[in-house]
């Protein structure tokens, strides 16, 4: 089937709903993130004092030195409650962002664990329309872009709203009119960042699927590399590559710099406030003939950066809350794609399982106006030998795709010794095949590890035993650490030493049936009667399903299927279908044609 890129929804989804569903995904954290922002509030509380007794500290010591003298003993009291303070706020500070870290990992952690069990509930037809490479970039670069967003974000946008509201209150406390000097001189630069952060979701937005896009492309091109090669494709391929790689240059340039030139922004509008601040400080200092507006304007200098800079802060946060917002849609679509049905009320288990198979009008296709199966009716009989040919496309590969659930057949019915596979858990019915595929899977680790897969109470006897009856053994005991070999890329193994370890790994799990799928189809002659050997005995006293495109592996078979456009056109054994001369003949005959 065609593979598109996943849903294009993130386009469409809006902040306020991500926000939301991020608000409820991390309900379980809520006492925790309570807890940080009770240490942020009375950090900030001690923050917002600070000015207020600095200023008193200036009042008295001018009033001193105007004077008397300076009356150092009261100096040193408010000198000490600072220190107290600052130091009482960096410590819960400090509790506050170990809290916060602590929870967005943990977050981050639960999304992965999630998408870790969604992936095992996707329907097969998920990842056959779905580019590999863009579902990782969800699980990896969309799942670390909300933790961090997150952990920059919430920290800063409580502490920086709740120390912008206290500030506020303080100045118009201290002075009213210096107060609205400060507010008048960061109005203009919150509209400005105001205009930035509603043009900026999109391109957040775009910037996180064009990296699902680049993940997609190099994953398709890197496991391919060797095809690229022989093909001369280098150019073809680079040129795609620079083109989406200019697409997220274009979008990550665009959201990054208004990311980052909120900060100028703000920092212009700051040194703004310090001058407005010292003008009309100096205006109403001479107006009022008070000494005491010396402290009063040391205090609003400092509250000049308390006010502007949550204010950058905050606007620097929300924008970070955008790209959370486009990296958690992303998450959350994944999240929320259909599962395979519920199957907790089936308690039918299927255990001593002779092998009977019956097909009964089974009728599927990928979609419904694409029929690819129709009408395919076949009973199979305990042990029997099954091999299923037919033209590319003709539907062998999905049949037994339906015969082990990958798929729900649109209609009719699939059993298994007398009981429909309807009534079956997908995992029994899994336990009952074991498969042999084109494609070998081996994974890093020792061949014994490689070889009792998921398999339990395997002993090394009985490893030993599968291998030699497959005829690798031999080989195995040729390698510098034998059976204990990590498999690596320092160790190299032919296509078909691979494929006779997964058949030795198939004779391990002793299943009651057998699916070898095209299994011999990219080795070389000599090496297919190897594996044709190592397969017979696998498939001793198991019913068995072959699909192969080379006939002359399925001549044994005690019944041939042969399909075309989805129905069952012949059937019998090889002698009688070269007999009846008819599709069979034909295919069979035109692989061994003299050239």
């Amino acid at each position: 089937m065609p593979r598109m890129m996943l849903s294009e929804k993130t386009e469409k989804g809006s902040f306020k709903k991500s926000m939301k569903k991020l608000l409820l995904y991390c309900k379980k954290f809520w006492w925790w993130i309570a807890l940080s922002m009770i240490f942020g509030a009375v950090g900030v509380t001690f923050q917002i004092i600070g000015p207020n007794k600095i200023q008193d500290l200036i009042t008295l010591i001018a009033t001193g030195l105007n004077s008397s003298g300076v009356d150092l003993a009261a100096v040193g009291k408010i000198g000490i409650f600072l220190v107290c303070i600052y130091v009482a706020g960096a410590i819960l500070s400090y509790f506050q962002q170990f809290i916060l870290t602590t929870v967005t990992q943990k977050l981050s952690k639960k999304f992965r664990h999630d998408i870790s069990h969604k992936i095992n509930k996707l329907p097969l037809n998920y990842f056959d329309t779905n580019m590999f490479g863009d579902v990782l970039s969800r699980v990896t670069n969309d799942v670390d872009r909300v933790g961090q967003s997150l952990n920059e974000s919430i920290g800063t946008l409580f502490h920086s709203g709740l120390l912008f509201v206290g500030v506020f209150i303080m100045m118009f406390v201290t002075d009213w009119i210096l107060a609205l000097t400060v507010i008048g001189a960061t109005i203009i630069g919150f509209a400005f960042s105001l205009i930035f952060m509603t043009r900026a979701q999109k391109y957040f937005n775009q910037n996180q699927k064009n990296l699902g896009d680049l993940n997609s492309h190099i994953e398709e091109v890197y496991s391919g590399h060797n095809v690229v090669q022989l093909f001369n494709a280098k150019e073809q391929t680079g040129e795609e590559f620079d083109k989406i790689n200019k697409r997220l240059f274009t979008s990550g340039w665009k959201s990054q710099f208004i990311s980052g030139v909120m900060g100028p922004i703000m920092g212009f509008v700051g040194n703004f406030g310090y001058v407005a601040v010292c003008i009309v400080g100096a205006i109403l200092a001479l107006q009022r003939g008070g000494i005491e507006y010396i402290g009063i304007i040391s205090a609003f200098m400092i509250y000049v950066r308390l006010f502007s800079n949550p204010l950058s802060q905050i606007a620097q946060s929300l924008t970070n809350l955008q790209a959370t917002s486009a990296a958690a849609n992303r998450v959350f679509d994944f999240l929320e794609e259909k599962e395979l049905s519920d199957e907790s009320g089936k308690t039918l288990v299927l255990n001593d399982v002779r092998g009977d198979v019956e097909f009964d009008n089974v009728v599927f296709g990928y979609n419904e106006n694409k029929i690819i199966i129709k009408d395919f009716s076949a009973n199979i009989k305990a042990g029997e030998k099954v091999a299923i040919v037919g033209p590319t496309g003709a539907g062998k590969t999905t049949l037994v795709n339906l015969l082990m659930r990958f798929y729900e057949v649109n209609s009719g019915d699939i059993k298994i010794d007398g009981v429909s596979t309807k009534d079956l858990t997908r995992d029994n019915v899994h336990k009952l095949f074991g498969m042999v595929l084109q494609d070998t899977w081996l994974f890093e680790g020792t061949i014994k590890e490689n070889l009792r897969y998921n398999t339990e109470n395997v002993t090394d006897e009985q490893i030993v035993d599968a291998c030699k009856k497959v005829g690798i053994d031999h080989f195995i005991q040729t390698l510098s650490n034998g059976y204990d070999t990590v498999i690596d890329d320092a160790v190299n193994l032919s296509a078909g030493q691979k494929q006779l370890l997964t058949i030795a790994r198939t004779m391990i799990e002793n299943k009651p049936m057998m699916i070898l799928d095209e299994a011999t189809s990219s080795v070389d002659t000599r090496t297919e009667v190897l594996l044709q050997k190592a397969m017979d005995k696998v498939m001793e006293g198991r019913t068995s399903f072959i699909i192969a495109h080379r006939l002359s592996t399925i001549k044994n078979a005690d019944l041939i299927l042969v399909l075309k456009d989805g129905d069952i056109i012949e059937s019998g054994n090889h002698e009688e279908l070269l007999k009846a001369g008819g599709f069979y003949a034909d295919l069979y005959n035109s692989q061994f044609e003299e050239v």
